[in-house]
């Protein structure tokens, strides 16, 4: 199926230059052809013109891009992606955009492939750095279409290969972009009524289905899934991979589709069935997504995230604290890279998810990790312990902490209404998590009482809590039946036992409780073997002066 669906009222220019020939039988055809030509000139003299603007280090950067683009040098490419381009910007285009293709596909033999990547790259630095109009928002939309309609509808494997890296980020910023016109598609408050009226005639530009589409298209085309199965069980990828999963390029964008619908799905707010997408991959360091650092964090962001929404606290606490500590570990190579700030933002999102999650399920933490949540979020842990008065809490949290959730459908253009009223999604999902949070909201109190005592009465413990002696019975319920989880031991990850995760048990025997508290051995390994590389680190320093 191909993904150009253009615009509703798509002209034809053949058939356009037919009808005024037939209306207009009178006009000398030389004339014409004379006119055309001169409109031809004028456009490459404003091209020359503009081409002479752009400094002479980018002419020869696109230059030696497009090379290494023709000869698929994955290396090169690699460095001028990271590196290069972000010099560049950074210099020269750091308020500005850069040159538009058609200014520079002169250098550059017209070459439409290489023109469609360079666009990709326009229109992020766009998004990233500048504001997108409308029109860039569709014209990238557009971009997007014909670069997966190349990769996906040519007669046989393009030829083509790109880093990992710009894989990745193709797949991310797509899903990025798809997002953001969401959002703007839904606040139609501020809008003028040429911007209502494109919306209106262009539904299908960034629609859902056409995002699902693409990506479904490309897991498909690579056979990436049944090539994970047979690597699942022990074999060689390559026997599952046919024509086009045995190219870098198709296996890559496959594997990262997966990741992308993951992070689809958590946005959509079915957090099942992204799950789900993740069920041939293994969460560990051999992993594909491990190759990208990016899409090795975005990957434990939203799988944690999908477990907390489903009530998963101790995965999710897992989830978390596992690509926390491996931020924590390689941060001193982040500072070279150029998503340096976005990996950081994403990792103080995830401290506040494991605050909350905390809050929800206490659960013994890495001493680093808990050294950093203590220092980041801990008036926030301590005012989530405080029943009612924790709600704000918790929601902030939650709002700083989710993605920016998107509403699959538009806006109602013929509901005068819808005009005026926002649809913001993250409120909806977070009233939906709140409602989880209420029913448990006295458990941080109940514990810190029982924890007190071996054996007590449900009257006593009533009135410390002023409350009535059936109602703590239904309280105590809700902490027998909260302290039960579904818990992941092995195979995918929707799989997983109900388990205890509370230290502290007790039992109901008429009107009396009964409790036991578990307590959990303190690991000191982690804190020794730390200390010894400090140590080590400064006797080496000290070495060193002396």
């Amino acid at each position: 199926m191909a993904y150009q669906e253009g615009y509703e009222e798509d002209i034809d220019l053949a058939e356009e230059i037919d009808l005024l020939a037939n209306e207009f039988t009178g006009v000398d055809e030389d004339l014409e052809e004379e006119a055309l030509q001169d409109q031809m000139q004028l456009q490459l003299m404003l091209q020359q013109q503009y081409a002479q603007e752009i400094p002479e280090v980018v002419k020869n950067f696109i230059i030696y891009f497009h090379r290494n683009i023709l000869e698929n040098n994955v290396y090169e490419l690699h460095g001028i992606y990271e590196n290069s381009f972000n010099r560049l910007t950074e210099k020269f285009y750091a308020k500005t955009p850069w040159p538009e293709a058609d200014y520079i596909a002169p250098m550059v033999n017209d070459d439409q492939v290489f023109l469609t990547l360079y666009r990709e790259l326009y229109y992020r630095h766009i998004y990233s750095k500048l504001s997108p109009t409308i029109e860039h928002r569709f014209h990238s939309y557009e971009n997007y279409c014909d670069l997966f309609n190349f990769i996906l509808n040519s007669d046989g494997p393009v030829s083509l290969e790109l880093p990992n890296q710009w894989l990745w980020d193709i797949i991310d910023e797509f899903i990025y972009q798809f997002q953001s016109f969401c959002n703007y598609r839904n606040r139609l408050k501020n809008k003028t009524d040429e911007e209502i009226a494109l919306l209106r005639e262009n539904i299908q530009v960034w629609s859902c289905y056409s995002v699902l589409n693409v990506l479904y298209s490309l897991i498909t085309k690579s056979r990436i899934t049944e090539q994970l199965l047979v690597s699942k069980h022990g074999g060689d990828m390559i026997e599952a991979a046919g024509e086009y999963g045995s190219r870098p390029l198709y296996k890559m964008l496959g594997y990262f589709s997966i990741i992308g619908l993951l992070r689809v799905h958590c946005l959509l707010g079915d957090y099942t069935l992204a799950l789900k997408m993740m069920d041939n991959i293994e969460l560990n360091k051999k992993a594909l997504f491990a190759r990208v650092t990016a899409c090795h964090v975005t990957t434990y962001y939203y799988v944690g995230f999908a477990y907390m929404m489903m009530r998963r606290y101790a995965d999710a606490i897992r989830a978390f604290s596992h690509i926390l500590v491996f931020i924590a570990r390689t941060k001193m190579y982040h500072t070279r890279s150029y998503q340096f700030d976005q990996i950081n933002k994403k990792g103080d999102q995830m401290y506040a998810l494991l605050a909350v999650c905390i809050a929800l399920c206490p659960t013994r933490l890495d001493e680093s990790i808990h050294t950093h949540l203590k220092e980041k979020y801990g008036d926030h842990s301590s005012k989530m312990q405080r029943g009612e008065e924790g709600l704000q809490t918790f929601e902030d949290l939650f709002l700083y902490a989710c993605p920016k959730f998107i509403s699959p459908n538009g806006p109602n253009f013929d509901d005068p209404n819808a005009l005026t009223q926002t649809i913001e999604p993250h409120h909806h999902h977070a009233k939906i998590f709140l409602s989880e949070v209420r029913h448990q909201i006295l458990i941080p109190t109940l514990r810190s009482y029982l924890r007190l005592y071996t054996t007590m009465g449900i009257d006593k413990l009533a009135a410390f809590l002023e409350i009535e002696a059936e109602e703590l019975r239904t309280q105590l319920l809700i902490v027998k039946q909260k302290s039960r989880q579904q818990k992941w031991i092995s195979g995918t990850l929707l799989e997983g036992e109900y388990v205890t995760t509370s230290d502290l048990d007790f039992c109901l025997k008429q009107d009396m409780i009964h409790i036991a508290e578990s307590k959990v051995g303190r690991r000191y390994g982690d804190w020794f073997l730390r200390n010894i590389n400090k140590f080590q680190d400064i006797l080496a320093g000290m070495n060193l002066r002396s």
